[in-house]
């Protein structure tokens, strides 16, 4: 049997797109945000958060992702990765798209 952990698979309990209060961000991180951790650590919190979407470095040193889920759980997930030690972002970027309903998993593109 494969757990959430193998499959990446992330359970909905209220915070997918099916919630009214469902939320989707595309966020742009620039500062020390690569060769830091932030793809993990975004993938390890989201999880934990039930939130759904990607990240992935971008050539200008800069991250760029997009996170989907209830909103109070993507405002934690956002000031939880703000207050990592080892990731230092100096400027964010970020606007609010359609959630996409038949996401069902973050992972690192």
């Amino acid at each position: 049997m494969k757990t959430q952990r193998d499959t990446g698979e992330t359970k909905h309990d209220k915070s997918g797109a099916d919630d009214a209060h469902c939320g989707r961000l595309h966020i742009v991180l620039y500062g020390r945000v690569q060769h830091v951790g932030l793809r993990y650590t975004s993938l390890y919190l989201a999880r934990g958060f039930y939130l759904t979407g990607w990240v992935r470095n971008l050539p200008d040193g800069s991250v760029e992702m997009e996170i989907q889920g209830a909103r109070s759980r993507l405002r934690a997930f956002f000031v939880k990765l703000k207050s990592m030690p080892h990731i230092h972002i100096e400027k964010s970027d970020i606007s609010e798209i359609p959630c996409i309903s038949e996401e069902r998993k973050f992972q690192i593109r």
